[in-house]
């Protein structure tokens, strides 16, 4: 039997395929850049990183992603940024060949 909080997890995960990272032009899933979702009752909490420390468009990435769980959701939702270094190993398989890294 599947444990129904992965799977509202999973059909989070798949709402923010929405979200592109405008300068490289990838969904956040694809990069790698959500690193927990945590869905309770009441709310939920969303922790994502950034290609890089500087991205110009980090507060504009982070919250889309939030309205976006929290509409996908309907329940109240808050977002961090994570401390967490990205690296292209954390792209889903296949995605980095797309991109013309590997």
């Amino acid at each position: 039997m599947s444990d129904p909080a992965q799977t509202r997890e999973e059909a989070v995960r798949e709402a923010l395929r929405a979200v592109i990272d405008p300068e490289i032009g990838m969904n956040i899933i694809e990069l790698g850049l959500v690193r927990d979702i945590d869905i309770q009752e009441e709310n939920a909490h969303i922790t994502m990183i950034m290609t890089t420390p500087f991205c110009p468009y980090a507060p504009q990435l982070l919250e889309q992603t939030r309205r976006t769980a929290q509409e996908f959701l309907n329940l109240p939702t808050t977002i961090e940024m994570g401390m967490g270094m990205w690296d292209p190993s954390m792209m889903e398989d296949g995605a980095a060949d797309d991109w013309g890294l590997f």
